[in-house]
């Protein structure tokens, strides 16, 4: 079973002990613009997060960082992008948790160990959502249907072999169910699949909760659970899988701020030490309660061993679920 959440919250806790001394020598300043690669589409929480933090750079470093959407691929686009990049400090981005998985679904070789992790923007646990007039009431409902009637009932989120699809099939594998017995519909992003969810052209959607929480309060979505082992504080209402589920499947997925693999060290760190700055910040709490998240703050050499651990972590559930190629 998946405990995602758990391994970055630990790891999380202690990051910060020694950075203040480590920072010291890190004052590299890029001089010209910036571009700052999301490999997800407009509207999504990657794309939020990624936009807020580039404003919170810009304003530090006093040049622009353009944020570029590059997306296809299920995110092999816009990481290789990432990763390929001359390693100049003038290309960084949102690597996401799919560069722990592609290289598993044999999207590409491009894995977490091809990017320079620089720091941890996000953690963002997964939900199960339904339209406002869906027939569904609760998670059991859903599942109880979809036992009886395989294949019948349609789920989307993100491209085919994605974090969100991975959310979705891992948890019925969990429940003793087959992992399609809620057809994946792939999409461009949480964003496109809760229009779609909207519009009636799929059952489900399982993107991250916090990316739904402003549909769920305005009416437009219910959300059924909440894939981690606490609720959300911004959303008390909506009940854990962990609470639900005999399994108690969890799953949270991350965003982080990486660059080019290779990156100088004088980079890297002078990259790190701005974020973490930016995260201590009223203006970046007060982002994050709006969107119903919580603060995390974890550097680049913690983020390094997270990134290895969920790609262990997530091979091994994708493999159970017969995903991996």
């Amino acid at each position: 079973m998946l405990r995602t959440t758990g391994v970055i919250m630990a790891t999380a806790a202690a990051a910060l002990l020694s950075a203040g001394a480590a920072f010291a020598a890190c004052d590299w300043t890029p001089e010209r613009p910036v571009t700052y690669v999301v490999p997800w589409g407009a509207g999504g929480g990657t794309d939020a997060n990624s936009r807020m933090l580039a404003s919170m750079l810009e304003k530090h470093f006093g040049v622009p960082f353009n944020v570029v959407n590059r997306t296809g691929g299920n995110g092999v686009v816009g990481h290789s992008a990432i990763a390929t990049a001359e390693p100049d400090g003038y290309t960084i981005g949102a690597a996401t948790v799919e560069i722990t998985t592609m290289h598993h679904a044999g999207l590409t070789e491009l894995n977490h160990t091809d990017i320079t992790p620089i720091a941890l923007v996000d953690i963002v646990p997964s939900s199960v959502l339904v339209a406002k007039d869906s027939e569904f009431n609760s998670l059991n409902d859903l599942l109880t249907y979809a036992k009886a009637n395989p294949g019948k009932l349609t789920g989307s989120g993100t491209a085919q072999g994605g974090i969100w699809h991975l959310a979705l099939a891992g948890m019925l594998n969990s429940e003793g169910m087959d992992p399609a017995a809620i057809r994946w519909v792939p999409s461009n992003g949480a964003a496109a699949a809760m229009q779609e969810l909207i519009a009636g052209g799929v059952d489900v959607a399982t993107p991250a909760l916090s990316e739904g929480k402003a549909l769920i309060e305005s009416g437009e979505l219910k959300a059924l659970a909440y894939m981690h082992d606490s609720r959300m504080g911004a959303l008390p209402e909506v009940p854990t899988t962990k609470e639900l589920l005999k399994s108690g499947w969890t799953l949270a997925a991350f965003i982080s701020i990486s660059g080019p693999k290779g990156l100088p060290e004088e980079i890297a760190c002078s990259y790190e030490k701005a974020a973490l700055e930016a995260f201590e910040t009223q203006d970046w709490a007060d982002f994050k309660a709006s969107r119903g998240a919580e603060v995390v703050k974890m550097g680049s050499a913690d983020l390094t061993t997270m990134m290895a651990a969920t790609s262990d972590n997530l091979g091994a559930t994708m493999k159970a679920i017969g995903l991996t190629q």
